[in-house]
């Protein structure tokens, strides 16, 4: 990557790591010294970042750390289930590759092995989270539609919005587990519609499949203190 596409990079990251405040000014000067780069990178990564709505101009033309609501972010999910749920029917009307069921085999063992212990550490989580992140970005390649793809990872910019953002991962109660055993079911079901063709299915599965995260971002909600220990982020949500 270039000297640009770093510092935007890191700018997004910053902002979807909660560190700073929802509505908070963002001083191009102040960030390139955090950074250790210049401000036209600067102004450049807040230009991209605004058209990603991560940022918004102020009335005297300065930047501003974007609020989002949580219908924004139920949004976001839905818009990514209806994308995925294209995926997954076009990848069944392909076929299943070998070599594709493979991995996506290979994910569904390495979920199986992490979910069977109760409760989940935090390094367990992780590895759910690659297992999970890989399992969806296999069937989103398989698609081989390209302008599908850019859809989904221009979505996955918003909070919230990737596959493996509202993981339960804020607390160990043992309902935390069920939406996780729940959600790894589905992966096992859409698995099966894929390799016996069935489109209409396996894109409905995939459609239902967020449900989880919308069900895990209104617990994250209900909860907030607890949430923000694990996911600061959750702050740039406003509201209930």
């Amino acid at each position: 990557m270039n000297l640009q596409e770093t510092v935007l990079m890191q700018l997004r990251d910053l902002i979807l790591r909660g560190e700073f405040e929802p509505g908070q000014r963002l001083a191009e000067q102040q960030l390139a010294e955090r950074l250790g780069a210049s401000r036209t990178p600067v102004r450049a990564a807040l230009a991209t970042l605004e058209q990603e709505c991560l940022v918004q101009i102020n009335d005297s033309g300065g930047y501003l750390v974007r609020q989002f609501t949580p219908r924004e972010v139920a949004d976001a999910i839905a818009v990514r289930g209806h994308l995925e749920g294209m995926a997954a029917r076009l990848v069944a009307e392909h076929g299943v590759s070998r070599s594709l069921q493979l991995d996506l085999q290979a994910c569904l063992d390495e979920g199986d092995r992490l979910l069977a212990v109760n409760p989940l550490t935090m390094e367990s989580y992780a590895a759910y989270a690659a297992m999970n992140d890989r399992f969806h970005n296999l069937i989103l390649e398989a698609s081989g539609n390209s302008a599908l793809q850019r859809a989904v990872s221009l979505n996955d910019r918003l909070p919230f919005a990737p596959a493996s953002a509202m993981l339960p991962m804020q607390s160990t109660l043992a309902q935390d587990h069920e939406w996780m055993s729940y959600a790894h079911r589905q992966h096992h079901m859409l698995f099966d519609a894929l390799k016996a063709g069935e489109g209409t299915r396996a894109q409905a599965l995939a459609v239902e499949h967020t449900e989880v995260a919308q069900m895990n971002m209104r617990m994250a909600l209900e909860r907030r203190a607890e949430s923000e220990r694990v996911m600061p982020g959750i702050r740039l949500v406003v509201g209930r």
